[in-house]
C-alpha cells in the first residue's frame, strides 16, 4: 500500500511540475500577470465546488472568472 501510495504522490508531483512549467513559460517575464491567472484560477476551482443555490451567482462568477482569466492570457501574450 505505502509503494502506491508513493507512486500515486509521485505521479501528481511530476503532473504539478509540468503544469508549472506550461504555465510559467506562458507567462515568462511577467510575474504579477501570472500570479494573477494562478490566483483566477484558485478561485474558478473554489466556484466549481460551490453548492449550486446561489440563484445563477455563483453562474456568472464562473463566467467573470473564465473570462478574467482569457484577459490575463491575451494581456500575456500581447506584452511578448
Amino acid at each position: 500500500m505505502k509503494t502506491f501510495l508513493s507512486s500515486i504522490l509521485a505521479i501528481g508531483l511530476v503532473a504539478t511540475v509540468n503544469l508549472s512549467a506550461a504555465s510559467t513559460s506562458l507567462a515568462a517575464g511577467e510575474p504579477h500577470m501570472e500570479a494573477a491567472l494562478e490566483h483566477l484560477k484558485a478561485a474558478r476551482a473554489e466556484l466549481e465546488q460551490a453548492e449550486k443555490n446561489k440563484g445563477g451567482h455563483r453562474e456568472r462568477a464562473l463566467e467573470a472568472v473564465d473570462h478574467a482569466i482569457e484577459q490575463v492570457k491575451d494581456g500575456i501574450r500581447f506584452a511578448r
